[in-house]
């Protein structure tokens, strides 16, 4: 075959001279533009935009964009227009683990698989009362709530134990050190339980609680650390920055840069990120920082959690975890549908008083393709970044929801109130309850009594030692 054709070129290539004349000057007119677009990248590569597999790759996180410097989102900010969307992603790679730190596989115990077991010997860890910073649409019981039985329950891991809680030993963790919880109303709700779990043994006139703001902050004068609150929903800078007057609907991000948050949480020790619930809310509009009109793209939310996702990771994967610890809260589950735990039914988390007692429980009030996605961004970021996996244990705690107790901030229509499920909250927790699970699972990291699986948690004792936490 080969030799056939070799002898149908000979025969016939006195015939194209012309022809292999052009193809010889396309070829080198193609690679001089290749050496010159190399040449381009490496004198400005911040500057440069390429495509790669027919998508547009946009470098994130830079302060200027083709000597652009766009202007700051807020909730007045709107499109010029809307244009489809251009299939631009972020550009972002994982950088080589430097500093000796890798995931470790110990199967003796997987703190996030296991029961909930009733405990009304041990839990609560604090009384609803006795914290006074505790927040209106979290305290049930001061709305209501006639039973106290989702303040009982123990999460047990299968093989081991969770290390008791301990609040002097947590302070000396934190002793000297900024720990920053960065999100939505969900991060906000954990970090309320981690103020009320840490408040009760700092004397009154030795702490201290900001002002609600973007970031709010609780001091202890005598650990001389603080554990603050910072209100970024979407990760990425929107216009739904505001932690009081936020937009869920028409929301605007942009969606490759991070810059206007992390210059607030940069120089905090500790940080635990979340990010989902923003992202189920219907589509949502990109002004890229290169767009100069305020012209949007517009895309579907888990597109667009995508998009933010790497703009994070980009940040997340220059960090030093020798001097900075991060971790990233994985999806709170929500339960807006009780057909999916009892079948045939019609109802939501309204009325529902026990965990669901079926191991491996899913609903869908976490979405597996958005799951998966992050699960891929965290996964190459394993030396930088620890993974709290609260989805599954949080799945079984349909009882662990607000519903209709909780102070709701517009007045209730009497069609609502003939129906309370129309307004239950089935998203939110009541504290005392399951954030305090959540944050059990982070005192067992700064403890580092234990160690996880791969899929989930990166080890390095050393990491926690050199830190200090």
């Amino acid at each position: 075959m080969q030799q056939s054709q070799r002898w149908k070129w000979s025969k016939k290539k006195t015939q194209f001279p012309a022809l292999v004349f052009v193809l010889f000057l396309f070829i080198a007119f193609s690679n001089l533009h290749r050496e010159r677009s190399i040449l381009k990248i490496q004198e400005s590569p911040d500057l440069v935009l390429h495509r790669q597999d027919s998508f547009t790759f946009v470098k994130p996180n830079l302060f200027t964009l083709q000597n652009h410097a766009p202007g700051v989102l807020n909730r007045f900010s709107t499109c010029n227009s809307t244009r489809e969307y251009s299939g631009q992603k972020i550009l972002w790679t994982a950088r080589t683990p430097e500093y000796g730190h890798r995931r470790e596989s110990l199967e003796r115990c997987d703190v996030f698989s296991g029961k909930w077991v009733f405990d009304n010997a041990s839990y609560p860890l604090y009384k609803e009362s006795d914290c006074p910073y505790m927040s209106d649409q979290l305290a049930c019981h001061k709305h209501g709530r006639p039973d106290l039985g989702y303040q009982y329950w123990r999460w047990q891991p299968h093989n081991c134990n969770l290390k008791r809680w301990n609040v002097t030993e947590m302070w000396e963790k934190l002793r000297g050190k900024r720990l920053m919880f960065v999100g939505d109303s969900l991060n906000r709700g954990q970090w309320i339980s981690m103020v009320c779990l840490l408040q009760s043994v700092i004397p009154a006139d030795k702490r201290s609680m900001s002002p609600n703001a973007d970031l709010t902050i609780f001091q202890a004068e005598e650990y001389n650390a603080t554990v603050e609150f910072l209100w970024a929903p979407l990760l990425v800078e929107s216009n739904s920055d505001d932690p009081v007057n936020h937009r869920t609907s028409d929301r605007i991000i942009r969606p490759d840069s991070v810059l206007k948050h992390a210059s607030v949480w940069e120089d905090a020790d500790i940080l635990i990120f979340n990010s989902y619930l923003w992202w189920r809310q219907g589509p949502v509009k990109l002004l890229w920082s290169a767009e100069a009109n305020s012209v949007c793209e517009e895309v579907d939310g888990l597109g667009a959690m995508e998009l933010a996702m790497g703009a994070w990771a980009d940040w997340a994967s220059k960090i030093n975890p020798l001097k900075k610890r991060v971790f990233f809260v994985t999806t709170s589950p929500t339960h807006l549908w009780s057909r999916e735990w009892k079948p045939e039914s019609e109802g939501n988390c309204y009325g529902e008083k026990s965990p669901i007692d079926s191991e491996g429980y899913w609903g869908s009030g976490s979405d597996l393709p958005t799951m998966n996605m992050v699960e891929k961004v965290l996964n190459k970021l394993s030396s930088k970044v620890s993974v709290i996996n609260i989805t599954q244990l949080s799945e079984y705690r349909k009882d662990g929801h607000p519903s209709i107790y909780r102070k709701f901030w517009e007045p209730l229509r009497p069609e609502q109130l003939s129906n309370p499920m129309s307004y239950s909250d089935c998203i939110h927790w009541c504290l005392p309850g399951v954030p305090d699970v959540w944050n059990e699972l982070l005192f067992q990291f700064f403890s580092c009594a234990l160690r996880t699986g791969p899929a989930t948690v990166n080890a390095g004792v050393t990491q926690f030692d050199s830190l200090k936490i």
